[in-house]
Order: structure tokens, then sequence, then C-alpha cells
């Protein structure tokens, strides 16, 4: 089988995001979502596009990427090509090829769907398992519980105390008021809502952007963050349950969500919020040495 790998240009991203809506399902392994191309999005349009990799036959993609940064490919394959020996090969080849420029010299790493096959031929080829993601899912055919406090929706007018939570939440954050507006006014934020949770005292306190995939397939939670100076005090607990019941009523079957399992305050926060907690997962990892004096 013969694959061209290529971008897809700004006019080609909704069919990207396309595709990746067509691959989620109820039980399928944690991949690429197209939620996570709309939170890139705050990098701007031409920027996302860059940033993706699409593998095609005949016109059809296959595979679809995402450079989450120069050393990180995260990959969704479609279900029926994930088993494809020549495709594994041929992805195998090109994440590493300075010709194909997908990954860059250094220690890079590849996140692939659990089960695919192109996990194999890493293995194969000096590819070794990184440190371990734990994913959760929520199944939303049942209610939802309240979550015990005051949430918003951010519209543009409230965009700035959405931003001041998320970089009390991440250390070294860049997201700004100026990335949420150009986020939201990317085609993909259609799809997306973002919630603030507020104490008793009105401090916005904790943050959460949702995605939705479309009826009956999974939602994702990405990011959700806690306000530093207002953790351990449950509101972690109370935005991810506003999160699933946002996608709930959205018309999600499935919240999801992934953490590093070394964040067991994360993780316990995700459970205590209802969601269950599913095998492990790791990135594949390999140090890359190319010289970049002999690329063309």
């Amino acid at each position: 089988m013969t694959v061209e790998l290529g971008t897809p240009g700004v006019d080609g991203l909704s069919k990207v995001a396309g595709v990746l809506r067509e691959w989620q399902y109820d039980g399928a392994p944690m991949q690429l979502h197209p939620g996570d191309l709309g939170w890139f999005w705050r990098f701007g349009a031409e920027a996302t596009a860059t940033a993706v990799r699409t593998w095609s036959h005949n016109g059809q993609i296959l595979p679809a990427g995402l450079l989450d940064g120069p050393t990180l490919l995260r990959l969704a394959i479609a279900p029926d090509a994930q088993q494809d020996e020549e495709l594994a090969r041929q992805l195998v080849v090109d994440v590493v090829d300075p010709e194909r420029g997908v990954l860059v010299a250094g220690e890079v790493s590849v996140d692939a769907p659990q089960g695919a096959l192109v996990r194999a031929r890493l293995s194969e080829n000096g590819w070794n398992a990184d440190e371990p993601w734990t994913p959760l899912r929520c199944d939303l055919t049942e209610p939802v519980q309240d979550p015990g406090v005051r949430i918003e929706l951010i519209g543009p007018e409230q965009a700035y105390v959405r931003t001041a939570v998320h970089r009390a939440s991440f250390d070294r954050s860049t997201f700004t008021d100026e990335r949420w507006h150009m986020m939201a006014a990317g085609s993909l934020y259609a799809d997306a809502r973002c919630l603030v949770a507020y104490d008793d005292q009105g401090n916005a306190v904790a943050a959460a952007t949702v995605w939705w995939a479309g009826p009956d397939k999974p939602g994702l939670l990405e990011p959700v963050g806690v306000h530093r100076e207002h953790r351990g005090r449950g509101y972690g607990t109370a935005i991810t349950i506003a999160a699933a019941a946002t996608l709930q009523e959205l018309g999600s079957s499935s919240a999801v969500v992934c953490t590093p399992s070394s964040n067991i305050g994360a993780v316990a926060t995700y459970r205590s919020a209802g969601f269950q907690q599913l095998p492990e997962t790791r990135d594949q990892c390999r140090d890359i040495r190319i010289d970049v004096a002999a690329r063309p």
C-alpha cells in the first residue's frame, strides 16, 4: 500500500478533524482526539495546520498526527488500518526520516494507540517505553451528580477569568487572553465549552475545557486545572463533574481524560468524580541523531 505523507493546510483542518471524530468510539484506545487539535488552536490556525501530519492512501486519511512540540508526535489511526503491516512500517520510517521532517533530532516520542501494529514495529526498531499515563473514562448514559459549587460557562467577556485560573494551575503556562480568543475563533471551538468553578467567596478556583466529538461519541476534557491557592478542597472533583455534565448535555456517550500516572492527585480527583481508571499507556521514545548539515 502506497501512502502519502502530507500537511493539510488551514483549509484541510476540518477534514482532519472530521476523520478524527469518525475514529472516536466507546472502548477505543486513547488516541488523538479532535479536541486536541482544538486546544492546540490557541497558537493559531497556521500553527495548527503546520503541526498536523496525515498519511493518505487514494485520498483517504489513514493515520493523522499532531506534533505536540518538536519532539512528540501524537497519532490516531483508522480502526481498519491499525493492523496494516505496510502502513506500520512506513510510519516507522517516516517519523525519523530527516527529509520528511516529522520529528527533530534528540529524545523524541510517539504516542500511538494501544494495540496498533506500529507500536510493535517501533519497539523492534529500538524505541523504548516512556513514562506511564493513566487514561480515565466516565460513562454518560446515567445522570451525573451535582458538582456542589457554582459553575459558569465562559464566553469572550470572561476569557480573562479562564486564562487566569489556567496560569495559576500550571507552572510556566503561556495561556493568555489573546490565545483564548485565538482558540475560540477556530472552527473546532464550536464543539467546545469552557467552564470555571467558584467558591463561596466568589473566587475562581478551577477551570476546564471540554471538546465534543459528535453525538454518542466520547468527549474530551482538555485541559483541567485547579488554582494552586485553592487545592485540596474538592474543587478539582467539582469542575470535573461539571465538565462531564456539560459533555452529557451536548450528547456525548462518555467523557475521557488522560493524565501522567505520576500525578497521583489528578488520578484520585478524576476517580472521585466518577471516572473509571483504565490500563496505563506509554509513549514510545528514542534518541535520534541526525546530521542537520546533511539535510537538503
